[in-house]
Parts: structure tokens; C-alpha cells; sequence
């Protein structure tokens, strides 16, 4: 197991930690989750998460990913393209160019690297229709992470975030259980120990029609309709948003 001395999260809501509440009205995450364990094995350990909601892999690539180089710590996280992928006319050829060029910045630095695949969407509604997109970009990311030697997180093979109990109300960011699940796949594939697993079965759940499609009408009226106004209106949910950890500092809490 190799104790790394730093660690930079780059990404969107999802690495930010959007919905797992954190302390001081911030998100948790699991970045913030594993930060706190890589943090006991080595005291001098430094943390930075440069992730913002709602941005695109453009963004990504062109505002954190040099800060990244710049900071040159040994660890490095990038999730990028959920966001993309969600808006109609995405290329996923042109989105996996940018993040290869991103990996090799990145390893160049000799950072070790982390990749992630996204959940398969097969299991709703809306964005299964856009799923042999998800597919196409998700085995190019594969392709990146063996071509350059990056460390890569599988999501799509996860079992346990096909269970609605680790999402959010909003169905598109996971909340506290999800986290602690990614947090724990993360780990596994980091090679360090970790008191929990990733690989969660759920109780069993028997689901009322009728309230599934209440459930179905409310997510409409509450987060899709609200989500496809500022596509319209050209606005994203990051706008004014900064990084929660802008610096490499000292992990603390």
C-alpha cells in the first residue's frame, strides 16, 4: 500500500460531494471521505478539491487540470463528462480526446491518477434512452486508463448505486450512502484498507405503483423542470460557485 502525501480532486458535483452534507453548510463527498482516511497514514498529508457543480469537460480540462500540474501532487482524482453527456448533440469521441490529453498532463507530473467510469443509467427513465452514448465514452475512458496507466474506478459494475437508496431526491447526485460507497470502491482500487465495503446489498424493497408515480411527478416538477430551464436559459448551477478546497493544505477535518 503506497501512503500518499497529497491529493487533488478534480471534477463536478459529484466530486464536489453534492448531496452527502458535510460541516459548516459544505458537502462531504467521497473525496472529502477519502481524504480523512488517507490522512491517518501519513500526518502530513495535503488535500485540495478544485470540483464545482455543474461543470463541463471543457472546463475540467482548461481551468483545474493545470492547476493540478501546478500543485504536482501524487495523487490525483478526475471525473469529467456527466455533465456533457446530458446535453443533446455531446460527442463522446471529442470529450475522450480532451480527457486523454487531461490523464497525460496529469501522469506526466507522476502523479498517480484515478478515472472514473459513470453509473450505468439503464435504470432511469429519462437518461436511458442516452445510454449507448454513457457506454461509448465510458470503455474510451476505460481505453485512457490502461494506454496511461491510470487507476481506474467502475461504477457502471457497481450494484449497490443501482439501488435508488444511495441517490438523492433529485436522482443525479448521490446522497450520504452512495458517497460512502464510491468512498469505499476508491480505497479498494487505492489498495488501502478501509472498514467498510463498496459491494452493499440492500434490504429488500417493495415499491407501491402509485407512489412511484407521485415519487415520478414531484422529481418532474422539482428537479427536472428547474434542471431544464437553466439549459435553456444558459446558466449552470456552478455559476459563482468556487472550489470548498482551493489550496493543498493540511487535512484537518
Amino acid at each position: 500500500m503506497r501512503h500518499y502525501g497529497s491529493f487533488v480532486a478534480l471534477g463536478d458535483s459529484f466530486t464536489e460531494g453534492l448531496n452527502d452534507p458535510g460541516v459548516n453548510g459544505r458537502y462531504r463527498g467521497w473525496a472529502d471521505r477519502v481524504a480523512e482516511r488517507l490522512a491517518v497514514e501519513n500526518p502530513s498529508f495535503r488535500y485540495a478539491n478544485l470540483a464545482v457543480r455543474g461543470k463541463l469537460i471543457d472546463q475540467i480540462v482548461g481551468e483545474q487540470v493545470p492547476a493540478a500540474v501546478e500543485m504536482a501532487p501524487e495523487l490525483v482524482s478526475l471525473c469529467a463528462g456527466g455533465n456533457d453527456l446530458l446535453r443533446p448533440g455531446s460527442d463522446p469521441d471529442a470529450m475522450a480526446k480532451q480527457l486523454a490529453h487531461a490523464a497525460r498532463d496529469l501522469r506526466a507530473t507522476g502523479a498517480d491518477v484515478l478515472l472514473f467510469t459513470g453509473v450505468d443509467p439503464r435504470d432511469t427513465p429519462l437518461m436511458r434512452r442516452m445510454r449507448g452514448k454513457f457506454a461509448v465514452f465510458y470503455l474510451h475512458v476505460r481505453s485512457i486508463a490502461d494506454l496511461y496507466g491510470c487507476r481506474l474506478v467502475d461504477q457502471w459494475s457497481m450494484q449497490g448505486l443501482r439501488d435508488w437508496r444511495a441517490w438523492s431526491e433529485d436522482r443525479l447526485h448521490m446522497n450520504e450512502d452512495g458517497h460512502r460507497l464510491v468512498a469505499a470502491r476508491v480505497l479498494d482500487v487505492l489498495e488501502v484498507p478501509f472498514d467498510e465495503s463498496w459491494q452493499k446489498a440492500w434490504p429488500e424493497h417493495v415499491v407501491d405503483p402509485r407512489a412511484k408515480r407521485r415519487e415520478d411527478a414531484q422529481w418532474i416538477r422539482e428537479h427536472l423542470v428547474p434542471w431544464v430551464t437553466r439549459r435553456l436559459r444558459g446558466t449552470s448551477s456552478g455559476d459563482g460557485i468556487l472550489p470548498k478546497r482551493p489550496d493543498l493544505a493540511p487535512w484537518l477535518s
